[in-house]
């Protein structure tokens, strides 16, 4: 996935087609990333956060927007949640397509397969392997309440 050159490369991309809402929105990713490189740093010669961990703070970002979005609607000021949304699509076209109600489905049932989960108490083994497995392209959020319908919670 190697998502640090793809944010050098839109930004120059969008800085070239002087598309300004695009480059305020890549740098404020980069900035983000800076901070979070920074807080995970142990030594100075850490080459930064891996790629799963940036996936997370983009969907972190995305997560705030859509909040944002809301209480902008609510409060009748829809050019402030037009141009959160215009952030939103910058931010999740960096992030890998999330998987589909069918295929998140799927890759619970193979979890609780793979965990040996029998009953809600082993719901951490399977969210466990569901992150292993599937962190950047699965809605955890979304995963957790199917995972402990299935196992009976």
């Amino acid at each position: 996935m190697d998502l640090r050159p793809r944010f050098t490369e839109a930004l120059k991309a969008s800085m070239l087609a002087k598309d300004a809402a695009r480059t305020s929105t890549i740098r404020m990713i980069l900035a983000k990333l800076k901070d979070t490189d920074i807080a995970a740093r142990k030594a100075p010669t850490d080459p930064g956060v891996p790629d799963e961990q940036i996936a997370a703070m983009l969907r972190g970002m995305a997560k705030s927007r859509r909040e944002a979005v809301e209480l902008y609607r609510q409060g009748n000021r829809p050019e402030l949640a037009e141009k959160e949304e215009a952030e939103i699509a910058v931010i999740e076209s960096f992030l890998p397509a999330q998987m589909d109600e069918a295929a998140t489905a799927a890759a619970v049932d193979a979890a609780i397969a793979e965990a040996g989960a029998a009953s809600i108490k082993d719901m951490g083994k399977v969210m466990a392997v569901l992150r292993a497995r599937h962190a950047a392209e699965m809605d955890m959020a979304k995963a957790g309440p199917l995972v402990k319908a299935k196992l009976g919670g």
